[in-house]
């Protein structure tokens, strides 16, 4: 019997991914509430990822045109990874907590599990199902529903605004899974960010606040965003979904709203509690049935 190997580089690039994208959240947080507006604030993100990418490859003569074999790929993760899934978040995290952004906007196992089976036709086995309950399960935790106040309006408008930015990433990696591209992910990436600018632009024009607010920390958020957390760790996630299975990778996404609490915390002294480590300990658990080589 041989062993089922999952590639290190993926896993790597995963765990890139986790690091830099949970960074952002506290990081956007700090810039909402000094005053930035989050429909502009995403423009700036996507506009900014954009530029870097483009320079990165220029410098590095890699600089290609998307041929008809990118474009499912392009556009669904421009789309959706990128414009819907910052408008959702970006709108509620000026009402929820970093902490709690971080966990909800990410639970893509949610939905992944589904899409895998229906529209990828993988077979999932046993453990992998055992790992995305302990994951989802995890998530629930270091939620807390049970100690939110749901009265409140905006509390439940900003919670399905996260549950919209989960399902549009999660059905993102189902059309790069299911439409690899023939570009690499890191050719892909400048133009994606493209589309995603296009989009949120005339968005952000619509909700009527002309060019939006920009005082020094949303300046900085942007900085560290836009030129490193935004572009390296979208392409880590790109080449995750793509050299990883489709389960594998949405139960190790998990692992981000675990470092998006743990960073909310240090960052802006959100409360710390039995639930994270509970929580964290349930979705460190379900990445490692996801990961672990199975026999065949």
């Amino acid at each position: 019997m041989t062993a089922e190997r999952l590639p290190a580089a993926g896993l790597v690039q995963l765990g890139a991914s986790v690091v830099l994208l949970a960074s952002g959240w506290p990081v956007t947080k700090l810039a909402v509430a000094a005053g930035a507006t989050p429909i502009w604030f995403a423009v700036g993100r996507a506009g900014f990822s954009c530029l870097t990418a483009f320079t990165v490859l220029g410098l590095l003569g890699r600089q290609r045109l998307p041929g008809r074999r990118d474009w499912p790929a392009m556009v669904s993760v421009g789309l959706l990874q990128l414009a819907a899934f910052f408008a959702f978040a970006h709108l509620a995290v000026a009402w929820v907590p970093a902490g709690r952004t971080a966990i909800l906007s990410n639970v893509t196992t949610i939905f992944i599990v589904p899409l895998s089976v229906l529209v990828l036709g993988e077979r999932i086995p046993p453990r992998r199902w055992i790992a995305a309950g302990l994951g989802v399960a995890g998530v629930a935790v270091l939620m807390s529903p049970w100690a939110m106040d749901w009265s409140v309006r905006t509390t439940l408008i900003g919670h399905l605004f996260l549950l919209g930015a989960a399902a549009a990433f999660a059905l993102s990696m189902t059309v790069v899974r299911a439409r690899p591209p023939r570009m690499t992910m890191l050719e892909l990436l400048p133009w994606c960010f493209l589309v995603a600018t296009a989009t949120l632009l005339p968005l952000a024009f619509a909700m009527g606040e002309g060019v939006g607010h920009w005082p020094p920390p949303a300046l900085g958020a942007m900085a560290y965003i836009g030129f490193l957390a935004g572009p390296l760790g979208t392409w880590c996630v790109m080449q995750a979904a793509v050299s990883l299975p489709a389960m594998v990778a949405s139960v190790g996404f998990l692992m981000t709203p675990a470092a998006g609490l743990i960073f909310s915390t240090l960052l802006l002294g959100e409360a710390l509690g039995p639930d994270l480590l509970l929580g964290s300990a349930m979705i460190l658990g379900g990445v490692a049935f996801a990961a672990w080589p199975a026999r065949r």
